[in-house]
């Protein structure tokens, strides 16, 4: 099983892909393997990559283990969301608009968009934007908040949220800061071992590669966890290995690796 992070793993920060990654990808799958996309992306952005990555049969994990889906191209769209994790979002909204008054916050409308108060830049944020007030953003069931340009957070902050049942982890895509809230124990490693064991795939037979610390938990998960070289050092160390950096298409010898083994 091959778990792979997509932004910073396959794709640069500015979503160019190599058609070596592709081919490697295409490859590793041509040889039996079992690829698994496990992103931060919500699904309406998970869904082209694994099209243009050729994928159009198995599962992908989005929303950093929220929301798992099945490909399969018999299936109207092409897919179907399996046991999406939703949450009322209004004590985690409390919270930050208790701790973090000024942030720009966005509740994940699961295989649409967004949901946000305030409109955000196109790169920021994928699929359809639809601004509501904050009284109607409390009335939504998300399988996440998103925090843009997320303020280091104080000791209360966490306390607070996890006292709310959800955790906060921190990411950073383009050049931004990111902040995810989800519900305790749902990471991309939760959402993976779920398919891990459907598939009775032994667990020294899993690989992961990664770059941001919504990777760290999958890194530890996976029998071979492997930090691209450009991560940081929190990353780097909770993996067995280093790859080569984005810019050098450093997912491309790992995966390589496992064809020529």
């Amino acid at each position: 099983m091959v778990a792979l992070d997509i932004d910073g793993t396959l794709m640069t920060f500015d979503e160019f892909m190599s058609q070596e990654i592709r081919e490697a990808v295409a490859a590793v799958r041509a040889a039996g393997h079992f690829v698994v996309l496990a992103t931060g992306r919500p699904l309406v952005a998970t869904l082209p990559v694994a099209a243009d990555l050729g994928i159009d049969c198995g599962w992908i994990v989005c929303s950093n283990g929220s929301v798992t889906a099945r490909l399969d191209p018999s299936l109207p769209g092409g897919f179907e969301v399996e046991s999406p994790i939703l949450f009322d979002p209004r004590t985690a909204l409390d919270v930050l608009a208790e701790h973090m008054p000024g942030a720009r916050v966005a509740l994940e409308d699961m295989g649409t968009g967004y949901w946000i108060t305030d409109l955000f830049p196109e790169r920021d944020l994928h699929g359809i934007h639809t601004v509501l007030s904050f009284e109607d953003l409390r009335e939504q069931r998300t399988p996440r908040i998103i925090v843009a340009d997320a303020p280091a957070p104080t000791r209360e902050f966490s306390a607070a949220i996890a006292s709310v049942g959800l955790t906060d982890t921190y990411f950073s895509i383009a050049m931004t800061h990111w902040m995810d809230l989800a519900p305790c124990g749902i990471t991309k490693a939760s959402a993976l071992e779920v398919l891990r064991a459907r598939e009775r795939i032994p667990r020294e037979d899993t690989l992961a590669i990664g770059d941001g610390d919504n990777d760290l938990d999958m890194l530890r998960w996976a029998g071979r966890g492997v930090a691209m070289g450009h991560a940081e050092a929190s990353v780097i160390a909770a993996a067995d290995e280093i790859a080569g950096s984005i810019l050098d298409d450093g997912a491309v010898a790992i995966l390589e690796g496992l064809i020529s083994s």
